[in-house]
This record gives C-alpha cells, sequence and structure tokens, in this order.
C-alpha cells in the first residue's frame, strides 16, 4: 500500500511541476556602456538563430564593439569590414530570406559582403535604426531577430561623435549573452509571442 501511496505522490508531482514551469525561451543579451539591449530570435531563420546562440555562449563579441553607427540607418557590430570580404567559411550562412520578416525598426540582421550568393557573415550582426524601416534591403540580407528591449539604447549608440568610416570614437564595447526569458516576463516586456 505504501509503494503505491509513494507511486501516487510522485505521479501528481510530476503532474504538478509539468503545469506550473512555464516555457522560456532563448533571449539575445546585448550589454553596452550605455544599457542592455535585448532580442527576440526568429524560428523561422533558425541557421542563423542557432549561429547566434552559439557565438553568444562562446563569448565570440565579448572582445569586439559596434564597429559601425549611422544615424537613420543602424548599429553594426561584430567583426569589421575588411577589404577580403567575409572569406572564411565558418563564418558564413545561406541566406535564410522570409517575407514575413522585413528590415523594420529595431529589426536584427546578419551582415554580409557583396558576395553573389548573398551568404551572410554570421560574426556581423546589424539593429536597424531607421523609424521608417530599411526596407531597400529586404530580400537581400537576412533579418533573425527583433529588439524588445533597449532601441533607446540603440538610438543613443548611432548618435555617438564617430569618425569618417562611422566607427565611433570610443568604442562601443559589446558583451552578449543569451539568456532565458519566460512568457510572463515577455508580456510585461511588450512583446507576446
Amino acid at each position: 500500500m505504501k509503494k503505491i501511496l509513494l507511486l501516487f505522490v510522485l505521479v501528481l508531482t510530476i503532474l504538478f511541476l509539468s503545469f506550473t514551469s512555464e516555457k522560456t525561451y532563448q533571449i539575445g543579451q546585448i550589454k553596452t556602456p550605455y544599457g542592455e539591449i535585448l532580442v527576440w530570435l526568429h524560428n523561422e531563420t533558425p541557421n542563423h538563430k542557432a549561429s547566434f546562440i552559439e557565438l553568444a555562449e562562446k563569448g565570440y563579441w565579448d572582445s569586439l564593439t559596434f564597429n559601425r553607427v549611422i544615424p537613420n540607418f543602424v548599429a553594426q557590430g561584430g567583426c569589421p569590414d575588411t577589404p577580403e570580404g567575409f572569406t572564411n567559411p565558418e563564418y558564413l550562412l545561406e541566406p535564410e530570406f522570409h517575407e514575413n520578416l522585413k528590415h523594420e525598426y529595431g529589426a536584427l540582421g546578419a551582415g554580409r559582403d557583396d558576395n553573389p550568393k548573398k551568404l551572410s557573415a554570421r560574426c556581423q550582426f546589424y539593429i536597424v535604426q531607421n523609424k521608417e524601416g530599411l526596407h531597400r534591403l529586404d530580400g537581400d540580407y537576412t533579418i533573425f531577430g527583433k529588439v524588445i528591449k533597449g532601441m533607446d539604447v540603440v538610438d543613443e549608440i548611432v548618435n555617438v561623435k564617430r569618425d569618417s568610416l562611422d566607427n565611433p570614437i570610443t568604442p562601443i564595447t559589446l558583451d552578449v549573452n543569451i539568456i532565458k526569458i519566460d512568457n510572463k516576463n515577455l508580456k510585461d516586456l511588450g512583446f507576446n509571442i
């Protein structure tokens, strides 16, 4: 009888935990000297999402900066543009264009050079800062996320003093992580799945 009662309690406990534990989502966290930016990573672009998560968890960007900031355009971070382009195959991804993912204010996209296959440089990302969007880039650059908190930070970043190549005079460091947020906290941020 004790074994049956113990089994019954165990089953009830498992059921209780399965109903009370809320699902969490992997969210990109970009810490800067100006504040925190949180980004939703789209399931429609699974390779770019997985790549961002992998590089963030490895600390890839943590010694890098926002290297190109242009008001009414983008804040771009990660590896700098090079004359050779992005030739390391480890850091190239096939594009993942999706008709519902556009270059809107706050969109997170993958940088690339002028390669004919439109391969993304997975080591470089940008955030659209133009409030009207940059729809001329739709279908040419992969959008794989959206800022859900911190566009005020992005707005501040693109307005810093910069040199003739749009590189901030004072480096804007990156600390990129993956954090988990549940549905309730996403709603508190004003983001609904």
